[in-house]
């Protein structure tokens, strides 16, 4: 891959001019070295913490992209083009507040006739196109593999498979083993929520009563005097519970959550006997069935919760800036195409395929793709899509994941290698989570690194953004990284239309803020490498200084 040389000092002089006309110079933030700067000491406040994301280094001491820096600065003045972002995820709720007035429309249907009239194979497809059907729940891909080979590989060892199968029996096998290690820990995890809370509930109760009141603190059980037996171990477990919320109320509600959520897991992403995509009446072994699914691009959840990923992605990337409800999203200029594709499970590569395709043959030109997953039975498919999209000059944002791995030793899906190691282009950037502590601290605990395989890092703990039905939560993950670039995407191609893809990956990759000083990686204090070191850019993406090299490598 072409590398730009590093921009910061460079930048340092450079002189944004307007595609249509002069505006006053911006000077780039004037920094050479961000390792001599003071480490922020004092906890972020509610409101820093719900913009975090937007904050300029030099200023605030907190590793964001400068989006707000950049708006007040370079584009107050500015227009722009509309850009069409892609989000192949969970589903998005049109909707709601913030987006309602950014979500793409399909300029060449015509709503509710029945009728294809673009004729692209799909009827009605207004504001996107639902891949799934009315499937939320799905098995993780391993899971699907032994579905599939068990019948010709149960029983058999290494020495009775014949040469030309012993790849696909190694995965088999790899897939067993993963399989029985997630399945016993969702079973152990949840018998150890159930027998927690068996023991929280009526201890809460017992206190509750004892002190009138529900919101005790861990004051207020140290001052029960005169305490039976009996009350003394429940005072000793419900101090233990304080220690992880706020209130025991709080613990619980956790507690029956976590239950829920291991539960549903050995019902959906483990089971043996459900076969979620028979609904859908297509084929998931060609890639040539490609009209299948309907237009209810949020998904059939009346109250949209299987929509909450998606539209929380939706928010950080364009979110209607400036309209005084909810929060601003990176890019303005901005209309968010839907593409559900991502169901709770493993998504299929073909629908992952047909996707990433659909988006670019609708005028996409930047594409999200917060999911991932370790296994694979037909990548071929999704390496010829991305191959298709760099060919139509669109580029594709992908998150890292959120095992704490190192990439570089374990492949993860989508990818644009291949297994060799090599690009097989030049638009397609995977971004790692950063945290709002700039110091040791600065790389999440959860997000995956890799010097080949993760590009670049961007803000992605705690990160404040839209959820269905008019609301909005923290979320966190590699999934809200990749999304604040592709907002940071939008916005040098909304401004700078002639670059192609590959020069805006470039920008995004070259114009970032670096730093030498070591981070924790994976959570793991005893697993320290130089933030320069773990990705290929070692930078950090910011708006501020991907505008101006962007201005310089438009003239």
């Amino acid at each position: 891959m072409k590398i730009f040389k590093s921009a910061l000092l460079v930048a340092a002089a450079a002189i944004i001019t307007s595609c249509g006309g002069g505006v006053a110079p911006i000077i780039s933030t004037p920094i050479a070295n961000i390792d001599t700067l003071p480490l922020k000491v004092a906890p972020l406040t509610e409101s820093q913490t719900k913009k975090w994301g937007a904050f300029d280094l030099l200023r605030d001491t907190i590793p964001g992209m400068s989006v707000d820096r950049a708006y007040n600065e370079i584009l107050s003045k500015r227009t722009g083009q509309k850009v069409i972002v892609a989000v192949i995820d969970s589903g998005i709720d049109i909707e709601h507040e913030d987006l309602k007035n950014i979500i793409w429309t399909n300029p060449k249907e015509i709503a509710g006739n029945g009728i294809d009239d673009d004729k692209n194979g799909y009827v009605d497809d207004i504001h996107g196109w639902n891949f799934l059907g009315d499937i939320v729940a799905e098995n993780m891909e391993y899971v699907r593999i032994i579905k599939k080979l068990k019948p010709k590989y149960e029983g058999k060892t290494d020495s009775s498979i014949g040469a030309s199968d012993r790849a696909e029996f190694a995965m088999y096998q790899q897939a067993m083993a993963e399989y029985e290690k997630d399945a016993q820990e969702a079973m152990a995890n949840q018998a150890r929520y159930e027998q927690i809370l068996s023991q929280v509930k009526p201890a809460h109760a017992a206190i509750t009563k004892k002190l009138g009141k529900a919101d005790y603190t861990t004051k207020d059980l140290n001052a029960i005097t005169n305490a039976s037996e009996e009350e003394q171990q429940q005072i000793a477990s419900l101090t233990q519970m304080l220690s992880f919320g706020g209130s025991v109320p709080e613990v619980i509600e956790q507690l029956e959550g976590g239950i829920e959520y291991f539960g549903g897991r050995l019902d959906s992403h483990f089971s043996m006997t459900s076969n979620f995509r028979s609904v859908l009446g297509d084929n998931p072994e060609d890639i040539n069935d490609k009209y299948y699914g309907n237009n209810d691009v949020d998904g059939p959840d009346p109250k949209k919760e299987d929509a909450k990923h998606g539209t929380h992605v939706a928010g950080i990337i364009a979110a209607q800036r400036n309209n005084g409800i909810g929060m601003d999203g990176v890019a303005n200029n901005v209309e968010i195409m839907v593409v559900r594709a991502v169901p709770d499970g493993d998504e299929y590569d073909k629908d992952i395929a047909l996707a990433i395709r659909y988006a670019v043959d609708n005028g996409a030109k930047v594409i999200n793709t917060s999911f991932g997953k370790y296994y694979s039975p037909h990548p071929e498919w999704v390496w010829d899509a991305i191959k298709y999209a760099s060919s139509k000059d669109v580029l594709i944002v992908n998150a890292a994941g959120n095992e704490g791995i190192n990439l570089d030793a374990k492949q993860v899906y989508p990818n644009d290698q291949e297994g060799t190691g090599a690009e097989m282009g030049d638009t397609f950037i995977t971004i790692g989570a950063l945290n709002y502590k700039y110091g040791s601290e600065l790389v999440a605990t959860f997000s995956n690194f890799g010097k080949s395989n993760v590009d670049a890092f961007a803000p992605g703990v705690k990160i404040w953004s839209s959820t269905p039905l008019n609301t909005y939560e923290y979320l966190q993950g590699t999934s809200m990284a990749s999304p604040a670039v592709a907002g940071v995407a939008a916005v040098v191609r909304s401004q700078y239309p002639n670059l192609s893809a590959k020069q805006v990956k470039q920008i995004l990759m070259n114009s970032g803020l670096s730093s030498n000083s070591p981070v924790i990686l994976g959570g793991d204090p005893s697993n320290q490498d130089n933030f320069s070191n773990i990705s290929k850019s070692g930078k950090m993406v910011n708006l501020y200084n991907a505008l101006i090299m962007a201005d310089k490598m438009s003239k």
